[in-house]
């Protein structure tokens, strides 16, 4: 206070002054008391600042069935009828080969009653044929084998009058030399007598003997020329008959080929219209089998998706709904696709179903209540209609942890975390005030596949 005055203020008479308004005032303790507790919580968020967090990854998603053969399937027939019994009810349990509906048949090429025995009478018809064919190609196959041989007989007899033909040529020739010879000396002799003639020695009779004797050695010659001329022309012919007997055998020979390849062709037909009767024998069976439709496995009737008695079905058309009974039940969930390279196969996941509360801690699993565990089996390759990665989580129970509900029915909303690694919570305040996505603590060794 300021000193203006000259009077003093005796402190230790102003202390023992009582003071009895200040006295009843309280001691201002509270401000000391705000402070510590202040402290003691800025202690407590330092300490839990540092408490492992677990890093997890959202997603939501149905229930499904791991297996495709578990899914919900269509009922389809697999041709074309009009509904004559249906013998299922929605909700109906089916077991394997149960009927569901028969149809009768719609289409003008399978109307007659007998037309599997009309069929089988066609077929013997064509079995007949196919035998008739085989018995001409067995006679035209003898009659190849006949001509083989008579063609054999037939050039060894026209190589025989060939070689006769040379050696009568030999003959006729070695004549021809003889008889030619035999003119030369009658021709020197006819010199000579001529020579005697005129020296007096022989007589005209004797020179005009000598001279008929020269005319008939020369008309020898002439003969003998002429035969053997007619030699070299039947060596000649022979050589023709030879070669003619050899192309009459081919051609014989090729005509019956041909015949035989005709029956072969034939018989080729036959076995291919045989084929075919078979087949649409094997197809009418079959089709009158399908009159009735039978469940493919054990299952559920969900939904009929045709209605009334005498209405007609395309083939291939659905009828109803089948679901699967005792399914492999899996949780498909959908991942964005900056958070799909951060989870492998075998991750840890939990998971609230729909009609089951629970209380979530993504970051303290081991404190959730209600939620159930699984892993991750599938993580699909590409990207779904919705822009998302489809992964696929099968039950992987903890210690502790209860098994999936029976009551799970496909289709049923799910919510599923992957659970990542651990982090300290300051870090997880740091990333998600930043938006980063969560990290893993090393790279995964190979990448994913389904």
């Amino acid at each position: 206070m300021l000193n203006l005055s000259n009077q003093t203020i005796d402190e230790q008479k102003f202390a023992d002054y009582p003071l009895k308004t200040l006295q009843k005032l309280p001691y201002p303790r509270s401000s000391r008391r705000l402070g510590r507790w202040m402290l003691f919580f800025l202690f407590l968020i330092a300490i839990v600042l540092f408490l492992p967090w677990r890093q997890t990854i959202n997603g939501t998603g149905s229930v499904t069935a791991l297996t495709p053969q578990d899914r919900p399937q269509s009922l389809q027939n697999a041709i074309a009828g009009r509904i004559e019994k249906w013998s299922l009810q929605e909700g109906q349990y089916v077991k394997k080969g149960d009927t569901l509906l028969v149809i009768s048949e719609i289409k003008d090429d399978y109307f007659d009653p007998q037309l599997p025995q009309r069929l089988g009478e066609q077929l013997a018809a064509k079995k007949g044929s196919q035998q008739a064919t085989d018995a001409k190609i067995n006679a035209l196959d003898e009659q190849i084998s006949a001509l083989s041989a008579g063609v054999k007989v037939d050039l060894a007899s026209a190589r025989n009058r060939v070689q006769q033909s040379q050696l009568q040529i030999r003959i006729d020739s070695a004549d021809l030399v003889a008889i030619r010879r035999n003119y030369q000396i009658a021709v020197a002799r006819l010199e000579r007598y001529e020579k005697g003639y005129k020296d007096g020695l022989f007589s005209l009779t004797e020179l005009e003997t000598r001279r008929l004797t020269i005319q008939q050695e020369y008309a020898k010659v002439i003969m003998q020329e002429n035969k053997l001329d007619v030699s070299r022309q039947k060596l000649a012919n022979a050589r023709l008959d030879l070669q003619l007997i050899q192309a009459k055998y081919e051609q014989d020979v090729a005509k019956t080929m041909s015949d035989r390849s005709s029956a072969l062709s034939s018989r080729a037909s036959a076995n291919n219209d045989i084929a075919v009767m078979r087949n649409k024998i094997s197809n009418v069976v079959v089709r009158r089998g399908m009159y009735v439709i039978r469940a493919p496995q054990n299952g559920y009737i969900v939904r009929s998706l045709k209605t009334g008695i005498g209405e007609t079905i395309k083939e291939g058309e659905s009828i109803a709904t089948l679901q699967p009974a005792n399914p492999s039940i899996a949780i498909e969930l959908y991942a964005r696709p900056m958070d799909i390279p951060l989870i492998q196969r075998g991750r840890m996941v939990r998971l609230q179903f729909e009609g089951w509360p629970a209380i979530q801690f993504s970051g303290w699993p081991a404190v959730a209540v209600g939620t159930f565990g699984g892993k991750v089996a599938v993580i699909d390759a590409v990207n779904s209609t919705n822009g998302k990665y489809r992964i696929l989580v099968t039950p992987d129970r903890l210690a502790g942890d209860q098994p999936w509900p029976k009551q799970l029915r496909i289709g049923s909303g799910v919510v599923g975390w992957v659970m990542l690694d651990d982090v300290p919570i300051w870090y997880e305040l740091w990333r998600q005030l930043n938006g980063f996505p969560p990290s893993l603590k090393q790279e995964p060794t190979k990448p994913e596949t389904i």
